[in-house]
């Protein structure tokens, strides 16, 4: 299993503050002979739909000296672990969380931005410091 993230605790103290659940720290999937850990799971009822709504979040922090390097090592990890959720755990939806930092001073940047318009990466923005959601993806 690889170490937690930086933010890891600011992500999962956010998640509980919007109100969801956290249901696994981290997710394992098996898919295709290789063994996945997503950062977190979490769900919450949504009373309108008288249901669940699952996600699974794997948190970036982008601290490193270079952001397009942990852009790659996430694009990749996100797109792996996609294809493992809709085949084993379609009912959940995946979120790339990111800092507001780093959505403010790279992801605006237009290969950062074309490439997860392109894959449909769901970015979810936090703030490490206030410990809160800053952005869902509309």
């Amino acid at each position: 299993m690889a170490a937690k993230d930086l933010f890891h605790d600011a992500v999962r103290h956010a998640l509980e503050k919007d109100g969801w659940t956290i249901t696994h720290d981290p997710l394992f999937i098996s898919f295709g002979g290789v063994d996945m850990y997503v950062d977190l799971g979490a769900e919450r009822i949504l009373a309108a739909q008288r249901g669940n709504e699952k996600i699974a979040v794997e948190i970036k922090s982008f601290v490193g000296s270079s952001a397009t390097t942990e852009f790659s090592t996430a694009l990749g990890q996100f797109l792996k672990y996609q294809l493992a959720l809709e085949e084993e755990q379609p009912e959940r939806t995946l979120y790339l969380a990111i800092p507001v930092d780093a959505e403010r001073e790279f992801f605006r940047l237009e290969l950062p931005r074309r490439l997860v318009e392109r894959y449909q990466v769901r970015l979810v923005i936090y703030d490490p410091e206030e410990e809160v959601i800053v952005k869902w993806p509309t």
